[in-house]
């Protein structure tokens, strides 16, 4: 595995460049094997000119183990000039790559040395250091943001006065069935990759988990709307932690940009200046929770309208976000009509939530005198 670096340029509009990896292995002797060399060509589409330097990753497979020198040159980039103009489409040689090294209290790449690359064991290729990446960031995350989820939600539910041990339970369920259905739908969209490769849709989750969650209810006889309302907080919560674990693992990256609040970052292949969908969405996981967490505390007028009312605007949030990420999703028509679901349903509760004051509910004459008999007594 190696990782070379150049300059998006100056001017111009976006523009994809393909970087040539050659390497030789060092100590060779006699007539070299074709495990002994290689040539592979990257591209990377979209580098935008004025977004600072640019990262490439490669990972070369089935080759003898050793040392081995390798070069990387930038041989086309094919896009439109400073002036507006389609550039020259021929393979045109370029200065010499350097390899690259990631200073993390600078936030930046540098050169690296020109030194000897060593082979590694392919099982262990993923945990390979790349920059702005830190492997594992995601699991652990996600399980650091699963444990606030679970803590506040008891948190809640004892002061609701509801048993704590059957609801846990209940959440063990459907964060299993969330899991599940996550790496499902992370298979649908991704159809070439393994199941074993990481990669999880929040979809899947955020969609199945609180279906059988509900399901676990009605046969443990508990509360739902209110079991649902006492979720809403740690679960958004959730969402925040393991969204910084996407942004530091190089998964769901936004678009390249050369905007100023634009933040290096990589997508586990190529590191750029890009729109940090990850933190973007991380705040927003985080106001919501914040804000669902007082409404839920002040006993809403409804049991489960601040759960439904907090999907809603996160929906509507990762709508438009999912139009900032560099992959782009497949299914594109769903985007609109889950932004207007979400619209819809929140116009609904804020409706429900106005005239509720309006209108409170008129007891009976009979209640009226069993209620002053009764305390009385």
């Amino acid at each position: 595995m190696v990782t070379q670096w150049f300059d998006s340029g100056q001017d111009g509009e976006p523009y994809s460049a393909t970087v040539r990896f050659t390497g030789h292995r060092a100590g060779v002797r006699g007539r070299p094997g074709s495990r002994d060399s290689f040539v592979q060509d990257e591209v990377v589409d979209r580098v935008v000119p004025g977004s600072g330097p640019v990262s490439i990753t490669t990972w070369v497979y089935g080759l003898e183990p050793g040392e081995w020198a390798v070069h990387a040159e930038l041989v086309r980039a094919s896009g439109r000039d400073g002036t507006g103009r389609p550039a020259d489409p021929s393979p045109t040689r370029v200065h010499q790559l350097q390899p690259a090294v990631w200073s993390w209290r600078h936030w930046r790449v540098s050169d690296g040395s020109s030194a000897l690359t060593r082979t590694r064991w392919a099982v262990s290729a993923p945990l390979a250091r790349l920059p702005a990446v830190i492997p594992g960031s995601v699991p652990a995350l996600v399980v650091l943001g699963t444990l606030v989820a679970l803590a506040v939600q008891g948190a809640i539910l004892a002061y609701e006065g509801e048993p704590v041990g059957s609801s846990l339970l209940v959440s063990l369920l459907a964060a299993a069935s969330g899991l599940l259905a996550a790496k499902l739908w992370y298979a649908v969209l991704h159809p070439t990759e393994s199941l074993l490769r990481p990669g999880w849709a929040v979809d899947g989750f955020l969609v199945v988990a609180p279906v059988a969650a509900v399901a676990a209810l009605v046969a443990l006889n508990l509360p739902i709307g209110v079991y649902l309302d006492a979720s809403a907080p740690g679960l958004f919560f959730a969402v925040a932690i393991g969204r910084v674990g996407c942004f530091f693992t190089g998964c769901c990256a936004g678009r390249c940009t050369r905007s100023r609040w634009g933040v290096w970052s990589s997508d586990r292949r190529v590191g750029a200046r890009r729109i940090p969908t990850q933190l973007l969405e991380s705040a927003a996981g985080l106001l919501i929770g914040a804000v669902a967490l007082p409404l839920v505390l002040l006993h809403p007028p409804v049991h489960g309208i601040v759960f439904v009312g907090s999907f809603a605007v996160y929906a509507l949030v990762r709508q438009m976000l999912l139009r900032l990420r560099a992959e782009q999703r497949t299914f594109t028509r769903s985007l609109p009509l889950t932004a207007a679901a979400a619209a819809i349903v929140l116009l609904a509760i804020t409706s429900m939530l106005l005239e509720f004051p309006r209108h409170p509910p008129v007891m009976s004459p009979q209640a009226e005198v069993t209620i002053g008999s009764h305390s009385g007594t």
